[in-house]
């Protein structure tokens, strides 16, 4: 694996986004949620060890010790920025697979329509307005009960921040800083974005962990509802983020449902 910033220049200034990118094939954008960038590291490193995949895992600004530009304040902005990221990297026939506000992430991304994007797969993702089926406000919760929500075997996942060296703690509370501007005014949701997922122009597959309780399997499937054709995936024993609990189970599921819409197939 490689780790590389790269500057990119937009109207409201530049902007150094750190990039890790490792294997060799089909290119997968993999979009991190607000538990930053260790939370699709380990998964990025088995997509690419299992498969012929290129994967991309930039860190969103803000997160992980980086730095966010006081212009950098919204979901469909940071989705701007990876349509310029796939640009500078000259990639094509890429799958966008985004997990909670990297799924928001890419479905805003999939919205620009960009010739670079094949197809979009939505790992528990967020962003959208469910009457009776709200978000937990992580912000609020504890760190024990956030993993009694996210985990369908919480006592696996479970860390004590106390226990951790300070730096790591500064991190966490970074990562929170830029969650909270990132998910706007209205709770990790646009009320408009349910209604634009209309125009998505991308073959789309919404995959969830059926255990979650940050957001529910009803939202999942009413996000699906949303994309024309889109394709729901529930996966059983498994919570809010499958790609660290269950990645063996979503491993298959996104590479195939990958190679079955890109442009240039590798198995036939």
């Amino acid at each position: 694996m490689t780790s590389a910033v790269h500057s990119l220049s937009f109207p409201s200034g530049d902007l150094d986004v750190t990039v890790d990118d490792q294997g060799r094939g089909r290119p997968f954008l993999l979009l991190h949620g607000g538990g930053g960038p260790q939370t699709v590291a380990p998964f990025a490193g088995l997509l690419a060890d299992r498969r012929q995949a290129r994967v991309i895992a930039p860190v969103h600004p803000g997160f992980g010790g980086t730095a966010r530009p006081d212009w950098l304040t919204d979901v469909p902005t940071l989705a701007r920025v990876y349509a310029r990221l796939l640009d500078e990297l000259g990639l094509t026939d890429v799958a966008v697979v985004g997990n909670s506000i990297g799924g928001w992430i890419a479905a805003e991304l999939a919205l620009l329509g960009s010739d670079r994007i094949s197809s979009v797969v939505l790992v528990n993702a967020v962003g959208i307005q469910v009457p009776g089926h709200p978000i937990a406000d992580a912000s609020s919760l504890a760190p024990a009960e956030l993993s009694r929500l996210a985990y369908h075997d919480p006592a696996k996942f479970a860390v004590d921040p106390a226990t951790l060296p300070e730096a790591a703690r500064a991190v966490m509370a970074g990562n929170r800083a830029a969650m909270e501007v990132y998910s706007g005014p209205h709770a990790m949701a646009d009320p408009a974005l349910r209604d634009r997922l209309a125009k998505v122009p991308r073959p789309a597959l919404v995959v969830w962990g059926e255990s979650d309780q940050v957001v529910d399997a009803e939202y999942g499937r009413a996000y699906a509802a949303a994309i024309p054709e889109a394709r729901f995936e529930p996966l059983p024993c498994t919570g809010h983020m499958p790609q660290l609990e269950t990645p063996e189970q979503l491993l298959p599921v996104v590479w195939d449902f990958a190679d079955a819409h890109a442009i240039n197939r590798l198995n036939r």
